[in-house]
């Protein structure tokens, strides 16, 4: 994948999973404030007015007598007669009910998870390449010198940015430079064969790589790429049978061969026989000397009669 396609996967990810995160919470909460739905105002007001004018009628009704009943009489006349020109007010609309608000909390929780295992995907994805490419640079270069060297990093930023090909010579360049540095020329054929897709161009820099005079374990794990190769998009199954076979034979102690037999095996191949070592001059057997005649006591010109 390229580096911007990358980045911007990230971004899209991002940001769908805060709004997704952001409608969840806020629809939970909403559903979970509609089981205790809070008190009207109005009726609080409304009970108070009332005690209180309970209690100045009463007062009232004490200190004047007959008088304060025909004013109140008239009052209530006048009330009622005003009641009944009035319209009722209409009720408010009711808020979202609770099952609303939690089926669009299970939407967006549903969404927020999707994100989530997209984004762990991508995570493990990239992070499966660069512990691979790790490992490759500490099998084929002992004291990681290159990773330090301004240059090589300079084509990994080229390669970073999706330029493959210029990547590739300037790693070629260095390389040159630094011939000993074969995890270069390993690196040129993951990009071959990963980046471009071109995996006889890959096959051929593994073959380069098996030329070299490199350590038993190095040689080991390179031919197990190419052989990977040769068994896969080339459809090479005889020439991938003999490379591990040769890994099994010649380099039969290292963990690159042990990887071999366990293929040979399981696609029903015998294992090659290791070479025959020969004989040192030490373990010769020695020749036993032809033992001596004991002495005779005949006369000169006489032999012992044969029995």
């Amino acid at each position: 994948m390229n580096q911007q396609l990358k980045i911007g996967a990230y971004a899209v990810l991002l940001i769908c999973g805060l709004w997704f995160g952001y409608g969840f919470f806020r629809n939970l909460a909403a559903a979970t404030a509609a089981d205790t739905p809070p008190q009207s105002t109005n009726d609080i007001s409304a009970a108070a007015t009332n005690q209180s004018e309970t209690v100045t009628n009463q007062g009232e009704a004490n200190e004047v007598g007959a008088t304060n009943q025909a004013t109140n009489a008239v009052i209530r006349t006048n009330v009622a007669a005003s009641t009944k020109g009035k319209r009722p007010a209409k009720p408010a609309a009711p808020p979202e009910s609770r099952g609303s608000r939690t089926a669009s909390a299970l939407t967006y929780g549903a969404g927020l998870l999707a994100v989530v295992i997209c984004l762990g995907f991508l995570i493990a994805h990239d992070f499966s390449r660069f512990a691979a490419h790790r490992f490759e640079k500490f099998i084929f270069d002992e004291d990681l010198e290159g990773a330090k060297d301004p240059e090589y990093e300079e084509a990994e930023k080229v390669w970073a940015n999706g330029n493959f090909l210029e990547a590739i010579q300037l790693m070629r360049d260095y390389l040159k430079e630094h011939p000993r540095e074969q995890y270069v020329a390993l690196r040129i054929a993951e990009i071959y064969e990963k980046d471009l897709g071109n995996y006889l161009a890959a096959a051929l820099e593994y073959e380069e790589i098996l030329k070299k005079k490199l350590s038993a374990e190095r040689w080991g794990w390179a031919a197990i790429h190419l052989s990977n190769l040769y068994s896969g998009k080339l459809k090479k199954s005889q020439q991938a049978v003999d490379l591990l076979q040769r890994i099994v034979a010649e380099y039969g102690h290292t963990a690159a061969a042990k990887k071999a037999r366990e293929r040979l095996l399981a696609e029903g191949i015998a294992l090659p026989e290791p070479p025959a070592e020969e004989p040192t001059a030490a373990e010769e057997s020695p020749v036993s000397p032809s033992p001596t005649p004991p002495p005779s006591n005949l006369p000169p010109g006489f032999t012992r009669k044969k029995s």
